[in-house]
């Protein structure tokens, strides 16, 4: 296994994942938020497919699948169409509706233009610098493993909700 298949592998993790806990739920169920400042389902999917999509998209230099295959229009959402939902208050969270169908669409279309790109990667491409803005500088290493740990967290979350949904 080299460096690319093993940062395909974790990616692919959370791509089963994150269809696994929307499949088969409602559109209010993908909804409900167990506490009023916690995040729904839709929400903790639809981020962290925005945030993997923004983030290699810019490091591949490649347009986001967000906008280049019209999912900004199909979701109808009421954000900026930058919008990844970083800084999310209560309200917008709450505003982050979609039904499974379209949660997994966008997920596995991000999902294959991120294999697409990681597997034409060599080790010394992980070395580049992708953002300056950090003391130390962000290499594509570390912000493909960033990418990674962030999709693995965020399907853990939305798994739990899950399961405070089914066993209720």
């Amino acid at each position: 296994m080299n460096t690319a298949d093993l940062l395909i592998d974790a990616i692919a993790r959370s791509h089963e994942g994150g269809l696994a806990v929307v499949e088969g739920l409602t559109e209010e169920q993908l909804a409900h938020r167990p506490a009023a400042q916690a995040n729904s389902i839709a929400w903790l999917i639809w981020h962290l497919t925005r945030v993997q999509d923004d983030h290699v998209a810019d490091v591949a230099g490649l347009d986001q699948v967000w906008t280049a295959q019209d999912f900004v229009s199909r979701f109808g959402l009421a954000l900026p169409p930058e919008d990844t939902g970083y800084g999310h208050g209560a309200e917008q969270v709450a505003s982050v509706r979609a039904d499974a169908d379209l949660l997994a669409a966008y997920l596995s279309a991000v999902h294959a233009q991120t294999v697409g790109y990681v597997e034409g990667l060599v080790d010394d491409d992980l070395d580049r610098v992708v953002d300056t803005r950090w003391d130390p500088p962000v290499t594509l290493g570390v912000r493909l493993v960033s990418v990674a740990d962030d999709c693995a967290q965020h399907v853990g979350q939305a798994a739990f909700v899950r399961g405070l949904i089914v066993s209720t």
